[in-house]
């Protein structure tokens, strides 16, 4: 038996590399860069972050910046923060051809974010996000290929 990948304070860890999907790839293949697990964003960083990954078909890794702020958000902003973060693993789940698993993170992450509806923090675009997940959700329901989805946008026009 080989030991455990584990980070310098020994806490494991899976270092294989990952495909943009954030799938596993065999040892020795060339992944994609990953999101580093201490990441530290301000909350502007984060948002733009996530975007950037969003818009360049990242979602995988836009789930986790957002869960690095669900992290260390105060507990108010949490919801919102994991709300995000499912969101981007439910596309990340749909693109990979998980069906289901996209359409029940869809579905939480809406709920979650819609509790910020009436007081839209840091501009996000909480209205826009719902209708974005509402829309994916209609296209799985009709269990038909879905084309390529749309990316969602994360702030206001």
């Amino acid at each position: 038996m080989t030991d455990r990948d584990r980070t310098p304070d020994g806490r494991p860890q899976n270092a294989r590399p990952r495909d943009v999907l954030g799938r596993p790839l065999p040892p020795g293949e060339e992944g994609v860069e990953r999101v580093p697990e201490d990441l530290d964003l301000d909350v502007e960083e984060t948002i733009a972050e996530g975007q950037r990954l969003l818009d360049h078909g990242f979602p995988f890794h836009a789930h986790e910046v957002f869960e690095a702020m669900w992290k260390k958000a105060p507990p108010e902003e949490r919801p919102l923060w994991q709300g995000l973060a499912q969101l981007a693993v439910g596309l990340t789940h749909l693109l990979r051809g998980n069906r289901t698993g996209a359409a029940s993170l869809l579905k939480q992450g809406q709920a979650r974010v819609r509790h910020y509806e009436d007081e839209p923090p840091y501009r996000l675009d909480i209205d826009g996000l719902s209708a974005w997940a509402d829309h994916l959700l209609t296209e799985l329901e009709r269990d038909e290929p879905l084309p390529d989805p749309p990316t969602p946008r994360l702030r206001m026009p």
